[in-house]
C-alpha cells in the first residue's frame, strides 16, 4: 500500500469517517455489535488448555491452523476454544489466507466483542477484507478503529481506510482524509508525500461531484485549494461551463498566484479568452497530407485552395497524418492560435469523429468530408459535405421505382462493411417504396469467381427446389428403354437446358468497378442478360432461344454505386468497360461528381482545374474539396459573419449553393443534399442520365 499521510488526527478523521453506522444483524461482522455483551459465556478447561498448548506447539504453520480450529471445534465453550479461535485467525492472516483469517476473527468478535485482543482481531479482520476487495467491509471495520491503533498499526489502518474508501466509492471520505492528512503534516518532506497521495486521489478516484463538494467547504488557505480549484477548472473546461472557467481560473491566479498550479491556469486562461477571439477572413483544413494517406489529402487541399484563389480569404491548412490524435490537436490549434472561423475535414472516418468532438467541444463550425454514418449527430457546430453509403442507396432505389418503374430487385455484395450497409440500406429504401427484395447473395472480398452465385441468383443451384427439373428428371429415371449411360447424358442436358428463373428487374452489386468487371460475364453465362438496351445484341439473343419477339427476353438492370466509377483505359473508355465489355452496357451508377457532365457549375469547375492542374484528372475528392471552400468563401464574401455561431448558423440555412457536385443544401441534420449524378454505360461510352422522378402510382 502507498503511504498516506503521516500523523493524522485521530479526531478529525472520526469526525467524517463514522458516517456509516456498523452493521446489524445475527451474524459475525467486522464491526463491534451495538449489544456489546458476550454472547457465548466461557469459561476454563484444563483439558482444553492443554490442546490449545500441543496446537500451539505445532511447528508447520498450515498444520498449526488446522489444529487451533480442531481445539476450537472440541472445546467451544471454553476460553482457551477463543484463544485458539484468535491465534488461527492471526496465524492464517500472517500467511495470506485472509478467507480462514476473517471466518475466525469475525466469528471471534460476534461471540465476544470485549475479547482482550478485539482490537488486533478488528484490525486484521479488516485488512484481510481489504485484500478480498471487500472494500464496504473493510472501510466500516478500520474507520471505527483507527483512533484506537498507535504507531505503525494506526498508520497501516489509516492507509487501508483511505484505499478502501476510494474503491467502495466513498469519495467524499477518500477525498477528506487525504486533505486532512495534508493539513497535518509535521514537516515538509510529509507534506510533500501526503500531497502526492492526494492528487492521485483527486485525479484517478473521486468523483466530479466528491470534488466540488469538498472543495465547496474549503478554505482558501488550505494547501491543497490550488489543486482543487484547477482541478474543477479542468472539468467545467471539458463540460463547456465556460463561466465556471473562466471564474476557478481568476480565483486561483488571484489567491494563489505562486502555487505550482498558477502557470497551467494562466495557459487555460489565455486559450480561454483566444477561443473566442475569431478573424473572420481565416479558413482551417485539417487533412492527411503526410503517411498512408497523403494522396487522399491532397486531393481535396487542391480543390480547396482552387476555389479560394483570387479571394482574400486566408486558409491555414493542418496536417493531421491520418493519426486521430493529430486531428483532434489541429483543431484546437486552428481555434487558438489561428482564431479560425470555419474548418474543412478530415476525411478519415476516426479522425473526423475526434476533430468533430473537439470542434463541437470548442464552438466551431467544422465541414467534414467523411462518409462515416452518424457524424453530424455529434452536435450542432458538425456539417458533412460528402457523398454517403445512405444517400447513394436512396438515389438508386429512387431511380429504380420511381423512375424505371421496377419493382423486383436481388443483390449480389461483398462481404465487407460497404457492401452490407449498401445492401442493409438499398434493401429498407426499396421496401420503403413499396418494391421486394426477391434474392441476395454474398461473396467473398477476394472472390475472383462468381459461378455458384450466378447460377444461386438465376435459379440454376438448387435444382432439387425446382419442380420442372423434378419432373423432367423423373420421366427421364422412369423411362426402360434407356440405359445408365443414356440417362446420365440426358440429365446433363436437361440442366443445361433449364431456363434460368429470374425474378428481379434489377440487381445491385455494391463493389469495386474491377470487381463488377468480373461478375458481369459470369452472370451472362447463366442467361440473366443485363445489356437491355443493346437492340443488336437482343436480337441475336432472340434467334438462338428461339423466342419470337424481344419483348419475351427477360432482362436485368444492372445497378452500383460511385465505386463504378473507374479512370480511363488505352481506349478512352473508362476501364470498367474495357474489362466488362458488352456484359455491363446498360448499367446505371450513381457518383457525388462527374468529370464529363454538361452542369454548368460541373464544366466551370473541370476547366479552372485542367488550368491549374493540367495534366491531373479531377475525382469526387477534388470537387468536394472545391464546393466546401467554395461555400465557405461565398458565406464570407456575402454575408460577413463576425462570429464562429454567426457562420454556423448562415450553413445551418445554406439553399442551393452551385457547385461542380450540384446544387447543394444543410437539412436539419447539417447532411449535404444534392442531386447525384447519374450515369449510365452506353456503347459509346458513359451518359449522363438527367432524372426525372416518376410521379408514384404512374
Amino acid at each position: 500500500m502507498r503511504p498516506l499521510a503521516r500523523h493524522l488526527a485521530l479526531a478529525g478523521v472520526l469526525s467524517f469517517t463514522l458516517a456509516c453506522p456498523p452493521r446489524q444483524g445475527t451474524g459475525p461482522g467486522p464491526t463491534t455489535p451495538v449489544d456489546e455483551r458476550p454472547k457465548v459465556e466461557v469459561k476454563a478447561n484444563p483439558a482444553a488448555d492443554d490442546a490449545l498448548q500441543k496446537a500451539l506447539a505445532v511447528t508447520q504453520p498450515k498444520k498449526k491452523v488446522e489444529a487451533l480450529f480442531a481445539v476450537r471445534r472440541a472445546y467451544p465453550d471454553s476460553t482457551a476454544g477463543q484463544d485458539a479461535l484468535y491465534q488461527a485467525g492471526v496465524l492464517a492472516f500472517e500467511q495470506t489466507d485472509y478467507v480462514n483469517a476473517r471466518k475466525a476473527l469475525n466469528e471471534l468478535l460476534f461471540e465476544n466483542p470485549l475479547y482482550e485482543h478485539a482490537l488486533d482481531a478488528r484490525f486484521k479482520s479488516g485488512l484481510a477484507a481489504l485484500e478480498m476487495k471487500a472494500y464496504r467491509d473493510a472501510y466500516q471495520a478500520l474507520s471505527s478503529l483507527v483512533d484506537k491503533l498507535k504507531g505503525p498499526d494506526q498508520q497501516r489502518a489509516l492507509d487501508a481506510l483511505a484505499t478502501a474508501a476510494a474503491h467502495s466509492q466513498q469519495y467524499v471520505d477518500a477525498l477528506k482524509i487525504a486533505l486532512k492528512a495534508v493539513e497535518d503534516a509535521p514537516g515538509d518532506s510529509e507534506r510533500q508525500a501526503a500531497m502526492a497521495v492526494l492528487e492521485e486521489t483527486v485525479e484517478g478516484k473521486a468523483s466530479f461531484l466528491s470534488i466540488a463538494q469538498v472543495w465547496e467547504d474549503m478554505s482558501h488557505a488550505h494547501p491543497a485549494w490550488p489543486m482543487l480549484t484547477f482541478k474543477l477548472a479542468r472539468i467545467y473546461y471539458h463540460l463547456r461551463d465556460w463561466p465556471r472557467v473562466d471564474e476557478r481560473l481568476k480565483a486561483l491566479l488571484a489567491e494563489a498566484p505562486k502555487s505550482p498550479y498558477a502557470a497551467d491556469a494562466q495557459t487555460m486562461l489565455s486559450r480561454m479568452q483566444k477561443r473566442n477571439e475569431t478573424r473572420p477572413m481565416v479558413v482551417g483544413a485539417v487533412l492527411p497530407l503526410t503517411g498512408k494517406y497523403k494522396a487522399l489529402g491532397e486531393a481535396v487541399q487542391r480543390g480547396i485552395q482552387l476555389a479560394l484563389k483570387t479571394s482574400h480569404v486566408e486558409l491555414v491548412v493542418k496536417d493531421s497524418q491520418g493519426d486521430v490524435n493529430l486531428a483532434g490537436k489541429m483543431v484546437e490549434e486552428l481555434v487558438y492560435e489561428n482564431q479560425a472561423l470555419a474548418i474543412i475535414g478530415p476525411l478519415l472516418g476516426d479522425d473526423s469523429k475526434r476533430a468533430a468532438l473537439v470542434a463541437e467541444e470548442l464552438q466551431i463550425p467544422i465541414i467534414t468530408l467523411t462518409r462515416v454514418e452518424g457524424i453530424t449527430a455529434i452536435g450542432p457546430h458538425v456539417f458533412r459535405n460528402m457523398l454517403t453509403n445512405a444517400q447513394q442507396a436512396q438515389a438508386l432505389a429512387d431511380y429504380a421505382v420511381n423512375t424505371l418503374g421496377y419493382k423486383t430487385f436481388g443483390v449480389l455484395y461483398p462481404s465487407l462493411p460497404f457492401g452490407e450497409e449498401m445492401t442493409e440500406k438499398f434493401w429498407d429504401e426499396v421496401e420503403q417504396l413499396g418494391g421486394q427484395m426477391r434474392g441476395a447473395e454474398s461473396y467473398d472480398h477476394d472472390q475472383t469467381t462468381f459461378t455458384a452465385e450466378a447460377k444461386k441468383l438465376a435459379g440454376r443451384y438448387y435444382l432439387e427446389d425446382r419442380h420442372d427439373y423434378i419432373e423432367k428428371m423423373r420421366d427421364i429415371r422412369d423411362n426402360s428403354d434407356m440405359d445408365a449411360f443414356r440417362k446420365r447424358k440426358a440429365l446433363e442436358k436437361i440442366r443445361s437446358q433449364l431456363d434460368p428463373v429470374v425474378d428481379f428487374e434489377a440487381l445491385l452489386i455494391p463493389d469495386s468497378w474491377q470487381r463488377v468487371g468480373l461478375v458481369a460475364p459470369a452472370l451472362a453465362v447463366e442467361d440473366i442478360i443485363t445489356n437491355a438496351c443493346d437492340r443488336r445484341d437482343l436480337e441475336k439473343i432472340l434467334k438462338t432461344t428461339g423466342k419470337k419477339d424481344i419483348r419475351d427476353i427477360k432482362t436485368v438492370t444492372l445497378l452500383g454505386p460511385s465505386t463504378w466509377s473507374s479512370p480511363k483505359g488505352r481506349s478512352g473508355d473508362p476501364e470498367l468497360i474495357e474489362r466488362g465489355g458488352k456484359f455491363v452496357l446498360c448499367a446505371t451508377y450513381v457518383d457525388g461528381f462527374y468529370e464529363g457532365s454538361s452542369r454548368k457549375a460541373t464544366r466551370r469547375f473541370v476547366d479552372a482545374y485542367k488550368e491549374a492542374f493540367k495534366d491531373l484528372q479531377p475525382t469526387l475528392l477534388e470537387a468536394v474539396g472545391y464546393d466546401t471552400a467554395g461555400i465557405l468563401r461565398e458565406l464570407i464574401e456575402k454575408q460577413a459573419p463576425r462570429s464562429r455561431e454567426d457562420m454556423m448558423l448562415k450553413l445551418a440555412t445554406l439553399k442551393d449553393y452551385d457547385g461542380a457536385t450540384g446544387l447543394t443544401s444543410f437539412d436539419g441534420n447539417r447532411e449535404a443534399k444534392k442531386p447525384l449524378f447519374f450515369l449510365s454505360i452506353q456503347p459509346k461510352g458513359i451518359k449522363e442520365i438527367d432524372v426525372k422522378p416518376r410521379p408514384p402510382g404512374s
